[in-house]
C-alpha cells in the first residue's frame, strides 16, 4: 500500500481525499484500499520520512497535502526495480505495471522480465499440481466435487498462460523500443 501511495504522490502532491479519489479513479482497478488503510499508510510513510506535508490549507479543516521526499522517491524506485513479493502475481505485478512510466526507459524492461519470470514460475507450480492430480484416483463419491476443483485449476492454468504470454509480449516490445538505434 505504501509504495502505491508513493507512486501517486510522485505523480502529484495530494491530500488524503485526493488519494482516495485517485484510488477510485484508476488504482482500484489493480489495488483496492479503504480510506482508513490509506490514512494508516500515510502515517507510516510520514514516520519513515518517505513523505512530508507539503502544505496545510488554512481554515477549520486544515486539509494536509502530502508529497514524496527524495528518500521516498528512492524507496519507490527500489521497490519498483526489486523482486516481486507476495503470494499473488497480480497483486505484486499490476501496481508496478501501473507506475512503470515513472522509471527511466532502460529500467522498464528488467522490471517486466522479473514479472515474466514470476508468471512462469507460478504457471509451473500450477502445472505441477495438474501433473500430480492426473495420478490421483478419485473415489466415485467425490468425482463431482473433483470435477469442479479441476475446472478451477484449469482456469488458473489458462489464466497463467495468458498472463505469461501477455507480459512476455509487452517486455519484448519495451526492449525493442529502448534498444539503441
Amino acid at each position: 500500500m505504501g509504495h502505491v501511495i508513493l507512486g501517486l504522490l510522485l505523480l502529484a502532491p495530494q491530500s488524503l481525499y485526493d488519494l482516495v479519489k485517485s484510488f477510485e479513479a484508476g488504482v482500484a482497478l489493480v489495488y483496492s484500499a479503504s480510506t482508513g488503510s490509506i490514512k494508516r499508510a500515510l502515517d507510516s510513510l510520514l514516520e519513515k520520512e518517505w513523505i512530508e506535508v507539503a502544505s496545510v490549507e488554512p481554515g477549520g479543516r486544515g486539509r494536509k497535502v502530502y508529497r514524496a521526499t527524495a528518500a521516498g522517491a528512492r524507496e519507490f524506485r527500489t521497490w519498483m526495480t526489486g523482486e516481486l513479493a507476495g503470494t499473488h502475481l497480480e497483486t505484486a505485478a499490476l501496481p508496478r505495471l501501473f507506475f512503470l512510466g515513472l522509471l527511466e526507459p532502460p529500467e522498464r524492461a528488467p522490471v517486466l522480465r522479473r514479472i515474466q519470470r514470476r508468471a512462469a514460475a507460478d504457471l509451473e507450480a500450477l502445472t505441477a499440481v495438474e501433473r500430480n492430480l492426473d495420478a490421483v484416483d478419485v473415489p466415485p463419491e467425490f468425482r463431482d466435487v473433483a470435477t469442479y476443483q479441476r475446472a478451477t485449476l484449469d482456469y488458473g492454468i489458462a489464466s497463467g498462460r495468458h498472463a505469461l504470454a501477455w507480459i512476455s509480449e509487452l517486455a519484448d516490445r519495451v526492449e525493442r523500443e529502448t534498444r539503441p538505434a
